[in-house]
């Protein structure tokens, strides 16, 4: 993957290396200290934010969100979203296109995932089921997301400091 890194710090600080974004990410998954937030535009062009339950896994996010929801809709007309993760040592903002995930062994290994995480997700249909979900979720069953990464900004909340984005390609 070819990375062009732009350093956004304006106190001095070299530029963030990728690969700690890459750390941080490996295995992240969404829990209750942990929120990750999806922003999605509506066909009005208004923004929209909501919490999601996503697990870094193939070098990109994957979400959940039921087919009715704003979110849902809003990527159904414009994939493009971000997502803004609260990192160990890093707050990263991802930008990237979002698509409905339909292969039936992805959607079983991130079921199996979810579920060693605590949620007891089923395949079923194309989508997830589970007797409950987050309020916002929308009624099952719920589609499965999977966010491309496109760019990246990270900026560290830990030494060593600094600002920098990454286009990823």
């Amino acid at each position: 993957m070819e990375i062009e890194t732009v350093n956004l710090d304006i106190y001095g600080n070299e530029p963030l290396p990728w690969p700690r974004a890459q750390r941080a990410l490996a295995g992240f998954a969404a829990g209750p200290e942990d929120t990750v937030f999806l922003s999605t535009c509506g066909p009005d062009g208004r923004p929209h934010t909501a919490g999601v339950g996503a697990v870094w896994l193939d070098d990109g996010a994957y979400v959940v969100s039921g087919r009715s929801t704003r979110k849902s809709r809003n990527l159904a007309v414009n994939p493009a979203c971000t997502l803004a993760f609260p990192l160990a040592g890093l707050d990263l903002v991802v930008e990237g296109t979002a698509a409905v995930v339909t292969d039936a062994r992805i959607l079983e290994r991130v079921a199996a995932r979810y579920r060693e995480l605590g949620w007891p997700a089923t395949v079923e249909d194309g989508a997830f089921t589970a007797p409950y979900s987050a309020p916002s979720a929308g009624t099952p069953p719920w589609q499965l997301y999977f966010v491309t990464p496109s760019t990246a900004v990270g900026v560290a909340t830990a030494e060593p400091y600094g600002a920098t984005r990454w286009r990823l390609g």
